[in-house]
């Protein structure tokens, strides 16, 4: 086979992968196409010893790092097909190119799927957050919203008065019960049961949001659960079983983030039902060892 590993996905699981990989010597390539989930953000957090560093700043760094170890290299493409090829896999690349892998590691990652309001992509990752972790230190002390439709909204409400004062917005009908109710009453927050209809202010900025009743409530984030599906259809296409998580469809997967297509293995947010840079950091590293391991069995015999 040409390649000990290939690693569909440059970004943070990927080349955390990669690096592991590259450590033990095996012909790694990561095919990169340049587009990872968080580039709308203007900056990692929780990230030790990298709090504050623009995505696109830690990747380049992650490569520069890869590239010094001389069995491993990326390269620019998008992978449209895996497949069985006798003891590996085949993979076919969007401008033609092909290649083989003894072993897989899927860190494509997911792409986030937005409520259906005008506005609300325009300004992703900066007044329009996911997650409180990643983004609240930083809208602290400022009117918050949050969107809620599920026990995850909810969830959400309840976190967010430690960042600022917060008003949840029930969506399609959602109500708390009594318990919930309580607890959100509890922690000073406010829930609105009309509509939102539009987001105010000049995009990516956010002054507020109108009520379907003509109301408009002052905010200066709003905080909003997406749900979750995977870039491309890799894993479905050769067989991987997945699992249901909080946010959408996450890939089944041993200790060692192996699926359940023998061979394969998936890192990153693919791969589990919780998000953030060091936790794809981390399972990129059990995908790098656990895709190592199952290359010594074989070659042991």
């Amino acid at each position: 086979m040409h390649h000990d590993v290939v690693i569909v996905g440059g970004g943070s699981a990927g080349l955390s992968a990669a690096q592991a990989l590259a450590r033990a010597r095996r012909r790694v390539v990561v095919v990169d196409a340049g587009a990872p989930r968080n580039r709308f953000a203007s900056a990692v957090h929780n990230v030790f010893g990298h709090d504050d560093t623009p995505p696109e700043t830690l990747l380049a760094k992650g490569r520069t790092e890869l590239l010094r170890y001389p069995t491993a290299s990326v390269i620019a493409g998008t992978v449209v097909d895996a497949a069985p090829a006798g003891s590996g896999f085949s993979l076919a690349l969007a401008d033609g190119r092909a290649l083989q892998t003894r072993t897989l590691i899927l860190a494509g990652g997911v792409r986030d799927v937005l409520p259906p309001l005008d506005g609300l992509a325009a300004r992703w990752g900066r007044s329009v957050l996911h997650c409180p972790y990643c983004h609240g230190f930083e809208v602290a002390g400022r009117a918050l919203g949050v969107f809620a439709a599920d026990a995850m909204g909810l969830h959400r409400a309840l976190m967010l008065p430690d960042w600022g004062p917060t008003t949840c917005f029930l969506e399609h009908g959602f109500e708390p019960d009594a318990d919930d109710a309580r607890k959100l009453a509890n922690r000073g927050v406010v829930l609105e049961r009309a509509p939102v209809i539009r987001l105010l202010g000049t995009a990516p900025a956010l002054d507020g949001v109108q009520l379907a009743d003509g109301r408009r409530v002052a905010i200066d984030a709003l905080f909003v659960g997406s749900r979750v599906e995977p870039v491309d259809g890799l894993a479905a296409s050769l067989g991987c079983v997945q699992d249901m998580g909080p946010l959408g469809p996450h890939l089944r997967v041993d200790a060692f983030k192996q699926t359940t297509v023998p061979g394969v293995f998936a890192a990153g947010d693919l791969s589990q039902p919780m998000h953030s840079v060091p936790l794809a950091v981390a399972s990129g590293l059990l995908a790098g060892v656990g895709a190592h391991q199952a290359l010594i069995a074989v070659d042991a015999g």
